[in-house]
């Protein structure tokens, strides 16, 4: 009997006639060393894609996920070092080569600074976009010494001359992790939802509000329970469920304006026999199948 995995549909080249997603590695944890978290979440983007080409097609969707999935590009793997902002610039190009192909680009982080770097794309390409992000944190301190950080990603966007950064949205977030200040800046300049206030409805609500123009998602693995995802930059004690991760996963797939996908902060030093991991590949999967049924 046939058994496809991904492996074995994902052709990783560049497929013209039927152009879907491009997957990009960006191996840098630099941003989390910035911010005083534990590092090793450069180690997790080739550990997840490894995990996700060994999954299977949806089996009641087979023949539609089958045709998107044959339509995905791998990128190679950045290679990433101590120039953050450098790093950042590389990962901006190669997210501003997918966009302006047409192409959903689908970054598999490395610290939440990859996120700043997905925005890059953005500006490249000229675009404007909204940021929707579920984390445990807001992820809006300033630079540290004039430095980036993991924790700087969306202070950076909507500060950044370019003005393309139109909302700043984040679920999920753990209220004994964000200041007044944060919390009111957020909302400034967007929504914040915490995480007991957050599910479907919460997240459809935001979506709903930018109806039209483009979206950039990004979702760190710390705003799962820490009994879903152990092997995270920042363990949370409280977080959301896999099951509800899952959904908003594809959610985001599902949403026609939503144009790119960023997935942060797995971090497999500190993982549970690849416990995040293989949530985190789940994750992938589930945006990609929900672009795949749009």
């Amino acid at each position: 009997m046939s058994d496809p995995r991904l492996r074995d549909i994902i052709s990783g080249v560049d497929n013209r006639e039927n152009r879907t997603a491009d997957i990009i590695l960006f191996p840098s944890d630099m941003g989390v060393k910035r911010n005083g978290g534990r590092s090793g979440a450069s180690k997790a983007p080739e550990l997840i894609l490894e995990y996700l080409l060994k999954l299977t097609p949806h089996p009641f969707h087979a023949e539609i996920h089958t045709e998107f999935l044959g339509g995905v590009r791998i990128f190679d793997q950045l290679t990433c070092g101590e120039g953050l902002e450098d790093d950042q610039q590389k990962l901006g190009e190669l997210v501003e080569k997918s966009l302006t192909e047409g192409r959903i680009p689908v970054v598999l982080g490395g610290g939440h600074e990859t996120s700043f770097g997905h925005f890059l794309g953005y500006c490249g390409a000229k675009k404007s976009t909204h940021i929707v992000n579920v984390d445990a944190h807001t992820d809006v301190r300033p630079l540290k010494d004039g430095k980036p950080h993991s924790g700087s990603p969306f202070y950076q966007a909507l500060n950044h001359p370019s003005e393309l950064c139109r909302s700043y949205n984040v679920a999920g977030v753990n209220p004994a992790s964000v200041s007044v200040e944060h919390a009111e800046f957020v909302k400034s300049n967007g929504a914040l939802v915490l995480e007991g206030e957050t599910d479907q409805l919460a997240v459809e609500k935001i979506l709903n509000r930018i109806d039209g123009e483009n979206i950039m998602v990004t979702m760190d693995m710390d705003g799962v329970h820490q009994g879903f995802a152990p092997g995270v930059s920042a363990p949370n004690g409280s977080g959301l469920s896999a099951e509800l991760w899952l959904k908003l996963a594809l959610l985001f797939g599902l949403t026609p304006n939503v144009t790119s996908f960023d997935l942060c902060e797995v971090n497999p030093e500190y993982d549970r026999d690849h416990q995040t991991v293989r949530l985190a590949a789940q994750t992938v999967w589930n945006f990609l199948l929900g672009v795949a049924l749009r």
